[in-house]
């Protein structure tokens, strides 16, 4: 009866799933983050806030540095995969 009450409870937990930012995503999403504090920054010194500028910042810096180093770090986990893969088909 322990089995049952066991397998009933896994099939009652709803299908949560919590995903975790890894890999390249998560360089590009540090990178990302950063450009946008800095450039705020940079924005807050001058006294230039406003809310095109905010915008500006998010969009322009964060994509722009997110998605270069997003691609950066993509392109270095598929090299390392490839080496990785060459490795174990020579040794």
């Amino acid at each position: 009866m322990d089995n049952q009450s066991e397998e009933q409870d896994v099939v009652d937990r709803p299908a949560t799933r919590h995903t975790r930012l890894r890999g390249p995503l998560l360089v590009g999403a540090f990178f990302a983050a950063l450009a946008i504090v800095l450039t705020l920054v940079g924005l807050w010194r001058e006294h230039n806030l406003s809310l095109r500028n905010i915008a500006l910042a998010v969009v322009l810096c964060g994509g722009t540095w997110g998605l270069v180093s997003w691609a950066i770090a993509a392109t270095v986990a598929q090299v390392e995969e490839d080496v990785a893969s060459r490795e174990s088909k020579d040794g």
